[in-house]
């Protein structure tokens, strides 16, 4: 039998605690404590879950980052320093039965742009791949909410978890890691905020919210970041394939098939030009015969037309009064050419009228521009 001490407003009392039959010690609090009464620890922890966090080599400063906020979510963890990216990844399950963890987190980067999550229960498995898009850590979000560091959180998931196999095996992984274990030696015996686990479009986006007050109230602190899941193996990092994702497509595929796109299109300008260069006329004013009427006095040129289009009036009236008569046949042609030189003459006295007319403006801008000379 164990005495214990506690302090009541009135007076007082010792409580007595029986043991168990293992013999570890079981504490049991009064049902009435002051505050200013340390509450005794808890010798006996159960749920010795720990959690080994690490990166291999390749990932950029934000995804360093995402592992720092996640570490802090944690109080769990326990870290190592970056793995070569040429080792085999059943090295982390060594790495981890060193650190006496059975449950991993391992971070590994592409091309310093993409990031993949491997999640794995050390070391029967299963595990499973993620490809982590829409990454916003704590330093970029600064969102109100805040928690306290250690404190244990509440895990909420969508109901579409229990509907598919694989999502059910992602739920039971999710909670294993991400669970903070009771009366751990660096966790705070309660809950002040809450772990999202969400599914829409093919993917569990991750939110982590603050308890403000017990009608429900939140506030969002962060880290926020989508999980696309690729493979789900039976072993720890390997395996046999258990789910694979028909729907994922890889980020690198992506960015090749938005290349070509932007190829293709420089190639359909090209095709474009070149068949404009083909079919486009050799003159740009067919009823033209040659380039010598842009040469010479505009004010000559289009007295010419003038006398011309007079000429061709008169002409145009003799054939009429031809037509008149009932011996002589109309001819075919008579519409076109009565029509077609009068637009011809029409469109050329208009260009001579307005290259005269722009004649005139430079000749005043020159005179304008000349400066009266020191004498």
């Amino acid at each position: 039998m164990v005495k214990l001490k506690s302090k009541n407003m009135k007076k007082k009392e010792n409580i007595i605690v029986p043991s168990k039959k293992d013999g570890a010690d079981l504490l049991i609090l009064p049902p009435v404590r002051m505050s200013d009464d340390p509450a005794p620890k808890q010798t006996r922890w159960i749920n010795r879950q720990r959690v080994l966090v690490f990166a291999a080599r390749g990932i950029n400063h934000r995804h360093r980052h995402l592992m720092e906020d996640i570490k802090k979510l944690m109080p769990h963890h326990k870290t190592e320093s970056k793995m070569e990216r040429s080792k085999n990844l059943y090295v982390v399950n060594e790495i981890s039965e060193m650190k006496n963890c059975n449950k991993c987190i391992l971070f590994e980067g592409r091309k310093m742009r993409d990031l993949y999550m491997w999640m794995a229960n050390i070391p029967n498995g299963p595990s499973a791949k993620f490809l982590v898009e829409n990454i916003y850590t704590m330093g970029e979000l600064k969102m109100t909410g805040n928690c306290l560091r250690g404190s244990r959180p509440l895990l909420s998931f969508d109901p579409m978890f229990t509907k598919d196999p694989h999502y059910a095996i992602l739920k039971e992984l999710l909670v294993q890691i991400f669970g903070v274990p009771n009366h751990h030696p660096k966790s705070q015996p309660f809950f002040d905020h809450v772990y999202t686990f969400m599914i829409l479009d093919n993917r569990i986006w991750f939110r982590n919210y603050q308890i403000l007050s017990e009608d429900g109230a939140l506030a969002e602190i962060g880290p926020r970041f989508v999980l696309n899941p690729v493979k789900i193996f039976s072993g720890s990092f390997g395996g046999a394939t258990l789910w694979e994702n028909s729907k994922y497509v890889s980020p690198a595929k992506l960015r090749q098939a938005a290349s070509k796109k932007a190829s293709n299109k420089y190639e359909n300008r090209i095709e474009k030009k070149a068949v404009y260069e083909a079919t486009k006329p050799e003159t740009g004013y067919p009823d033209i015969e040659g380039a010598d009427f842009f040469k010479g006095d505009a004010m000559e040129k289009a007295q010419e037309v003038v006398i011309k289009e007079e000429v061709d009036a008169q002409s145009m009236e003799e054939e009429s009064d031809d037509r008149s008569r009932p011996t002589k046949q109309k001819p075919v042609f008579s519409m076109r050419l009565k029509t077609k030189p009068d637009k011809t003459i029409r469109r050329k006295q208009l260009k001579a009228k307005s290259k005269a007319i722009s004649d005139q403006i430079k000749k005043r801008k020159q005179f304008k521009k000349k400066k009266p000379s020191k004498s």
